[in-house]
């Protein structure tokens, strides 16, 4: 696959993205969204429920895999940021990233017979930590493509919207089909959740669609390539300690530090939060598979309600106030069922309105915390330029990477969390529904509820201190267009008369 560029004066002008270029670049997505659910909401459930194992090893074992990962993901942003070839800097992770994720995702879920709880751990810290360092390379590239495929300040907020769209149903819509198809109840398994053979489809689908995810964003975005930003030339090659110095330059830009301040506690809410719902949709609300996968649908919705608001909210409040606002109001709305259930005042498990009004609740929720997660998305994308006026480099691949590598360790926190909660509410493992008690739930809730609404509400509380507004970013743009134009007339005056520019 061959790729033509443009000459300096098309590359200033690209085309205006296509609809369908759009659609791929967002369907990409889907890849981690299946990996999200089936890791954030399925693996300690199947590992501590289904097989057996103890949720201290099986919490210890996913979180240490997020710590490592986290750690990977600055040196795969700079690589990807450094990286030179015929498919620029982006797309050769794209497509390399394909084919890995795919078979180590689906050998995560089948444990060899007859291991210990300690090697069993191992098993789930090796196949996890292959997964999720071959998808962060993916991601990592993905995303720092947002400020090199447009410039303007809402269209990336649109393009984010469509992404996490994207995201949300692979997530929340291979869940659902999992739940209809796979986990259906079964007279030995009336929650097919529980169902061992259940994960064979899960497992295998998953791994399919991650693949085809990954491939058709590489092949829809690669007509791109031509006006994607080039790796930076340099008169010497750099050293370690020079790769080092750039990226805490880049790590010390105030925006990026407010933002990175927010999704720690963010993404560690995010991770307790999916660890933790299908112990209460399972053991408080009784839920079965078939009501599961109705819920879950609530969440496509909310990313359909969120997808065409985001993008006007930033408009009209800011993506900052925008970014607060939802958050603090959705999470609110989110632990309303849980504080209402502690003192006894809302739904019991078997009630005919308890699953509409959930259904309602999630919808409203999921819509508000989207909408705070896809502006803040987009503020990152913005500080690539805040950060290229003082250091003159476009290190998007290390800012998404320090995102990533953010979200990792947050969500592993998160996980660390869960497992802590269950301890302390002496939740057994491998437990029926019917022998788990009212005491048991209720500790849950009070170790859950303050703890989630905490790290919202402080997390919030750093963004106070991100400074780039629409006036800004536009400022930024000035001043980089102005230094390229500089640049042109200098290598003009150096060419001899007649000679082409390059």
């Amino acid at each position: 696959m061959s790729v033509t560029r443009p000459n300096d004066q098309a590359a200033e002008q690209p085309p205006p993205l296509s609809r369908g270029t759009k659609l791929a670049y967002g369907a990409g997505a889907i890849a981690n969204g299946v990996k999200n659910v089936a890791f954030a909401a399925y693996l300690m459930f199947f590992y501590n429920q289904v097989v057996g194992i103890s949720a201290a090893i099986v919490s210890a074992a996913i979180a240490l895999t997020l710590v490592i990962d986290a750690f990977f993901d600055p040196m795969l942003g700079r690589w990807t940021d450094m990286t030179k070839s015929r498919w620029g800097r982006r797309h050769p992770f794209i497509y390399g990233a394909a084919a890995p994720t795919a078979l180590f995702f689906a050998i995560v879920w089948f444990p060899p017979t007859g291991m210990t709880d300690g090697q069993t751990g191992l098993w789930i810290f090796v196949t996890s930590i292959l997964t999720r360092v071959s998808i962060s390379s993916f991601e990592i590239a993905t995303q720092a493509m947002i400020p090199e495929l447009t410039e303007r300040y809402t269209e990336r907020t649109k393009l984010f919207s469509l992404r996490y769209w994207f995201l949300y149903i692979g997530q929340y819509g291979f869940a659902a089909f999992c739940l209809l198809t796979f986990f259906k109840a079964t007279e030995e398994f009336p929650k097919g959740q529980l169902n061992p053979d259940s994960y064979l489809g899960f497992a295998l689908l998953g791994s399919a669609l991650i693949f085809t995810a990954m491939i058709v964003c590489g092949l829809g975005t690669h007509n791109r390539i031509p006006w994607l930003r080039q790796r930076d030339e340099r008169a010497a090659r750099p050293t370690v300690l020079t790769h080092l110095k750039e990226m805490g330059a880049a790590f010390r830009n105030r925006a990026f530090l407010a933002i990175f301040a927010f999704g720690v506690l963010k993404f560690t809410a995010i991770g307790l939060y999916s660890a933790t719902a299908l112990y209460f949709q399972t053991y408080l609300f009784g839920f079965d598979a078939s009501q599961l996968a109705l819920l879950t649908i609530d969440s496509v919705v909310a990313a359909t309600i969120a997808a065409p608001l985001a993008p006007r909210m930033s408009a009209k409040l800011g993506k900052r106030t925008s970014a607060m606002l939802f958050a603090v109001v959705g999470i609110v709305v989110g632990l309303l069922p849980l504080i209402l259930s502690y003192f006894d005042l809302f739904f019991v498990a078997g009630d005919a309105e308890l699953l509409p009004v959930m259904f309602v609740i999630g919808a409203v929720y999921g819509a508000m915390i989207a909408i705070s997660l896809i502006n803040t998305s987009s503020m990152l994308a913005d500080v690539v330029e805040d950060s290229a006026v003082r250091t003159h480099r476009h290190d998007a691949g290390i800012f998404f990477a320090a995102s990533s590598f953010m979200q990792q360790c947050s969500t592993a926190l998160g996980i660390m969390a869960n497992g802590i909660i269950l301890t302390w509410a002496a939740f057994p493992a491998k437990v029926g529904p019917d022998d788990v008690t009212e005491p048991m739930i209720d500790s849950l809730i009070a170790h859950y509820v303050p703890t989630s609404l905490g790290l919202w509400v402080v997390g919030c509380a750093f963004l106070f201190f991100y400074p780039i507004t629409q006036a800004r970013h536009e400022r930024n743009l000035a001043i980089l267009d102005a230094r390229r134009a500089e640049a042109k007339a200098r290598e003009a005056d150096n060419n001899p008369t007649g000679a082409p520019m390059r």
